[in-house]
């Protein structure tokens, strides 16, 4: 059996007397040590079972950088006693898929051959071509990574033999159990410096990496290396120190407390007040600060229909983009559909018209105003003609000239929804004046 079942990756190794980056030496080792995943890696979770169970079948990660697809690939080759080859959807040729797949053939009846490889969304159909037989037959056991959603960027072939798992960001709570577990490891970590990290600067480096467990490894590393000893031997890192080493300032904004409630009702209110400039730079604000921007996105499709309605009914279409581009794309691009957003829907007509009718008929019904739905409009109406107490069926709007009628909707006269004079809401105030006089409805 091959010793080496488990072999380095470039990343892992020591050239000369320069150790591998602190990343690469906390790689996690076990299931246990592999932190934010517990959707799949729970207890009783799918992924979980499959692995202990050693039942491993082709698998598809996806996910933000750094949030462990490779390392989770690694863990599972290790802990499954397979050996592990990598290779990339941008690196591979046919030639180099062959090779690897030949090769693993000396393998097969031992515990087999696991070939990661990462942005698997870039195979090519030849690079798929040579590689789907090898898969089908097992002589590999297929693990790719991607940042992209594989259901629409990995061809059909290789989706259909593989679980797909998406792997989220790194919560800030997982990243600083992962700082606090680099500081005080001696062997793999920085545990043989004498460092104290206060918590300031471990909730920063926490919410500026974006759940990027590399790049918070990276700036702890730095800033452990770099800043000098104070006069008893111990590396002081603060959050000025953290600045420095991510080259990004602290922006003073509490997620929990009220600098996140002041900025959004901020950023809200210059929405619905029409001002751009200054939607755009609480906009600016928030994201510096590391809010969620699905969370933004939220806030402005309420507004689109609660501040903005009918006087322009495309916003609602532009905030719901947005959205799904905040999802499709994610940050820092998606700064730009949001910013797209904020200014469409910052110098859009407003009207709050739609938002006063629910409201004032939801009153009503909480008031007790509980109408009676009318026989000609209830789901049986056509059967129920003739029967007592209904003596005029539903009148179908369609047969009759111009798409209008006259007939009861609502039991009592009321008026609701009164649109304004603003953009678009200005047509249906006119339209439904025509149809009122068009029914002979009273307002």
């Amino acid at each position: 059996m091959d010793d080496d079942l488990f072999n380095e990756t470039e990343e892992h190794v020591e050239i000369g007397n320069t150790p591998p980056p602190l990343a690469a030496r906390m790689r996690p080792v076990t299931i246990e040590e592999v932190l934010g995943q517990d959707h799949i890696l729970g207890p009783g979770k799918l992924l979980r079972r499959v692995i202990e169970a050693d039942r491993l079948t082709n698998l598809i990660f996806y996910g933000p950088p750094g949030c462990g697809k490779t390392t989770l690939a690694e863990v599972i080759a290790k802990v499954t006693r397979r050996r592990f080859e990598r290779t990339s959807g941008v690196l591979s040729n046919v030639a180099t898929l062959r090779n690897i797949c030949e090769n693993a053939k000396l393998f097969r009846n031992g515990p087999g051959t696991v070939l990661f490889v990462d942005e698997i969304h870039r195979f090519n159909k030849s690079q798929q071509d040579v590689l789907l037989p090898y898969v089908e037959n097992g002589t590999v056991t297929l693990i790719g990574a991607t940042t992209h959603n594989p259901n629409i960027f990995v061809n059909s072939p290789l989706t259909s033999r593989s679980l797909v798992f998406e792997l989220h960001a790194l919560a800030p709570d997982a990243v600083i159990k992962l700082v606090e577990r680099a500081l005080a490891d001696d062997q793999r970590g920085l545990g043989t410096i004498k460092t104290r990290m206060d918590d300031a600067a471990k909730n920063f480096l926490a919410e500026i990496c974006d759940g990027d467990a590399r790049r918070a490894l990276t700036a702890l590393e730095v800033a452990v290396r770099s800043t000098a000893p104070d006069e008893n031997g111990v590396v002081n890192i603060t959050t000025a120190v953290i600045e420095d080493c991510v080259q990004r300032k602290m922006v003073l904004y509490d997620k929990d407390e009220d600098g996140h409630y002041d900025t959004i009702s901020a950023f809200i209110k210059s929405v619905r007040g029409s001002d751009p400039d200054a939607a755009i730079y609480w906009l600016a604000k928030m994201l510096e600060a590391g809010e969620d921007p699905r969370f933004i996105a939220r806030r402005l499709i309420i507004l689109a229909s609660e501040d903005i309605g009918n006087a322009d009914p495309r916003g609602l279409t532009v905030a719901v983009s947005a959205m799904q581009a905040v999802e499709f794309i994610g940050m820092p691009e998606a700064r730009i559909s949001l910013a797209q957003a904020t200014t469409y829907l910052a110098t859009a007509p407003k009207s709050n018209a739609s938002y006063l009718a629910v409201d004032a008929a939801i009153a009503d019904v909480r008031a007790g105003r509980m109408l009676a739905v009318p026989e000609h409009l209830k789901n049986v109406h056509v059967k129920a003609i003739g029967v007592e107490g209904l003596e005029t069926g539903y009148k179908y709007p369609h047969d009759f000239s111009g798409h209008l009628v006259e007939q009861e909707y609502l039991p009592v006269e009321k008026r609701y929804y009164n649109p304004t004079n603003q953009g678009y809401e200005d047509t249906i105030s006119k339209r439904l004046e025509i149809f009122r006089k068009a029914t002979k409805k009273k307002s």
